[in-house]
């Protein structure tokens, strides 16, 4: 099982490159990276398991935030009933359609690899359609709106070597906050 201590820091520079494409079939490796970060992210949303293992709540991981300087990611979703998720795997993900509205988290976006408070906005597209494989590379398709639409985004950010906080404006942390839609 993955650790917080296994995520890696903000400060750790692999996290500002561009990751790689990945070819199929996929490694071992890639699919054991896989499986660890569902197992992560699913027990870290379920509030006994959380407190249990002592992990930090997380939605989404990309395979940078492990090391890995792969074009991989999952985001694992609540949906309406407790503890029951939904489980979107992308392998070379690319956003295809986005929507002119713009939302943003109100309490702030958060991230397994920044271990702090930051105060500001992030400005994400309300709805976006992104494209990518599944383990067998099976073409996939999935429509994301608000809090999955901010997950994919943020995950996508991470391959492409982009934290959070380099989206909030450094003179202006709230610009736009009252143009933008809060969720």
């Amino acid at each position: 099982m993955l650790k917080n201590c296994d995520i890696l820091d903000e400060k750790e520079k692999i996290l500002h490159t561009k990751s790689k494409e990945v070819s199929f079939p996929l490694e071992d490796s890639d699919k054991e990276a896989i499986e660890k970060m569902i197992e992560y992210l699913t027990d870290s949303q379920i509030e006994k398991l959380a407190k249990k293992y002592d992990l930090r709540p997380g939605m989404g991981m990309a395979a940078i935030q492990l090391g890995i300087p792969k074009r991989y990611f999952v985001v694992v979703h609540e949906q309406e009933e407790k503890e029951t998720f939904k489980t979107y795997i992308l392998i070379n993900p690319k956003i295809i359609s986005t929507s002119e509205e713009m939302i943003y988290v109100e309490e702030g976006e958060g991230c397994l690899s920044v271990n702090r408070e930051v105060e500001g906005i992030v400005p994400r597209c309300a709805r976006v359609t992104i494209e990518g494989y599944d383990m067998d590379g099976n073409k996939v398709k999935y429509r994301g709106r608000e809090e999955l639409a901010v997950a994919f985004q943020h995950e996508l950010d991470h391959l492409n070597g982009i934290l959070f906080t380099d989206r909030i404006d450094k003179k202006d942390p709230y610009k736009n906050a009252d143009v933008y839609r809060a969720i």
